[in-house]
């Protein structure tokens, strides 16, 4: 995996914590970012690389802010 790779994969991980830390499922938080599911699933699993927009949008809804997710 390349460092590109590893930090794609390292912030779905962070979002996937995230999300069941505040006990919201995956079609809750797309639902409220007005997003697919899987749209969501591939974020989480780092098959989907996700626009600073977006980015910002699902810090707000898990009530984080964005260096918290993208701090590793």
């Amino acid at each position: 995996m390349n460092n590109k790779t590893t930090k794609i994969y390292k912030l779905g991980r962070k979002i996937f914590e995230q999300r069941k830390a505040i006990g919201l499922s995956q079609n809750e938080l797309a639902e409220k970012l007005d997003i697919s599911r899987e749209h969501l699933a591939k974020i989480e699993t780092a098959k989907r690389t996700v626009s600073l927009d977006l980015l910002i949008a699902i810090a707000d809804n898990l009530g984080v802010k964005v260096k918290d997710l993208i701090d590793f």
